[in-house]
């Protein structure tokens, strides 16, 4: 049975809660807010060294804002406890080799939370990849602006996601990058914006993402030598369209996709983890300061 505390009781955090009661071998032992902002039946605390005095634990799930990752994670890793952090691993890159350096003079496991890489039509499309010549990936991810949203931009929330994605879904590294963004509804941070890369092998990538969009979509599409693949990440349906033919015919298939929740998998993935060592598709620290990097604008 692995014995987890969970920090951060947000609508993420709230989520998280949902999924570790429905796992099996798993024990929800403690919880850690600011705020109890509900009735819970674990030992609740409102401070983490308070937290890490008192509870019995073997994992932390850290799902607080970003502007805490840092500090929750250093804590929780300087008590030897295996860490799941929900993306990015933290405000800048600095930040993230901290936590790796300190995992690894402790020997803690630590992972960061991209969910979308659990998402099964994103499987089902690695698969469909395989051994075929990529030639351009293109990803959307626009919607409303989700007022719970205040210490980060979009670049931060939302395009992270996909910058690991391309790196995920190509099993190739991002060489070139261009961004360009605009704030126009956010108070103080970016909510539109395009990124384009080129990766290795002459691949070509790009990333729309905004919050000014009146409803949600999350899409990608993959351009091959042999097919090209349409992939709505929100339905979890995948299509590819082959064999073109001179008068602009083409032959459509919709690909098998086991559906799921994306957070189901990873956190079966995060206790797997902890138990055998295997990353089993989680991201690294390492995985999350690329994207950070490349999020920012500093490049690769």
């Amino acid at each position: 049975m692995l014995r987890v505390a969970l920090i951060g009781l947000g609508s993420m955090g709230r989520n998280h809660y949902r999924v570790l009661k429905s796992l099996p071998n798993v024990e929800v032992v403690a919880l850690c807010d600011v705020v109890k902002n509900g009735d819970f039946s674990e030992p609740f605390y409102n401070s983490v060294d308070t937290l890490l005095e008192e509870a019995e634990f073997d994992a932390a799930l850290i799902v607080v804002p970003t502007f805490l990752h840092k500090e929750v994670a250093l804590k929780c890793l300087g008590k030897g406890k295996d860490v799941f952090i929900e993306k990015p691993v933290a405000s800048n890159c600095e930040e993230g080799q901290e936590i790796l350096d300190k995992a690894t003079s402790v020997g803690a496991k630590v992972c960061v939370g991209y969910i979308e890489r659990f998402n099964p039509v994103v499987e089902a499309l690695k698969a469909e990849l395989e051994e075929k010549e990529i030639y351009s990936i293109g990803i959307t991810r626009v919607g409303p602006f989700p007022p719970r949203i205040a210490d980060v931009g979009i670049l931060t929330d939302l395009a992270v996601h996909d910058i690991d994605l391309i790196r995920f879904i190509t099993g190739q590294e991002i060489r070139q990058t261009a961004i360009f963004k605009s704030q126009k509804i956010h108070n103080h941070h970016e909510d539109n914006a395009i990124l384009s890369f080129k990766l290795e092998n002459e691949v070509v990538a790009s990333i729309t993402t905004n919050w000014l969009t009146p409803f949600r979509k999350r899409t990608i599409e993959v351009a091959t030598k042999e097919a090209y693949y349409e992939a709505d990440l929100m339905e979890q349906t995948l299509v590819e369209y082959s064999a073109y033919q001179k008068n602009f015919s083409y032959v459509i298939r919709k690909c098998v996709v086991k559906k799921e929740e994306p957070l189901v998998r990873e956190l079966r993935a995060f206790v797997d983890f902890v138990k055998t060592g295997k990353e089993n598709g989680l991201s690294t620290v390492k995985d999350s300061m690329i994207t950070l990097r490349i999020s920012s604008g500093e490049g690769v």
